[in-house]
C-alpha cells in the first residue's frame, strides 16, 4: 500500500522543495499557501499541487492571478479546486 503524503516527512519536504520558484511574487503566494495549509492537504491535492508546480513560472503566475485557467492536463476538476484556494491565501 502506497504511504499517502501526510503520512511521509520525506514526501511532505519534497512538496515544500518543489514550491520554491524563480518568480518572486509566485513563490510568496505558494508559501503562504503551505504555511496554512500544508499539514490538511489531501492526497489528491498533492497531486493537483504537483502537476501545477510542473508549469513554468509565468505560466503558474497566470493561473494563479485568474488571468488564465487550466487547459488539457491540468483541465481537471482538482486542479480548479487548488487554484481556486490557491487564489483566495
Amino acid at each position: 500500500m502506497p504511504t499517502t503524503h501526510q503520512a511521509d516527512p520525506v514526501k511532505r519536504a519534497r512538496l515544500r522543495w518543489r514550491a520554491r520558484r524563480g518568480l518572486l511574487e509566485n513563490d510568496l503566494i505558494i508559501t503562504r499557501f503551505l504555511d496554512a495549509h500544508e499539514t490538511e492537504l489531501t492526497d489528491e491535492e498533492v497531486d493537483a499541487f504537483s502537476r501545477l508546480m510542473e508549469l513554468p513560472d509565468n505560466d503558474l503566475m497566470n493561473l494563479l492571478l485568474a488571468r488564465t485557467e487550466p487547459e488539457g492536463e491540468l483541465d481537471l476538476p482538482h486542479v480548479h479546486a487548488l487554484l481556486a484556494r490557491l487564489r483566495s491565501a
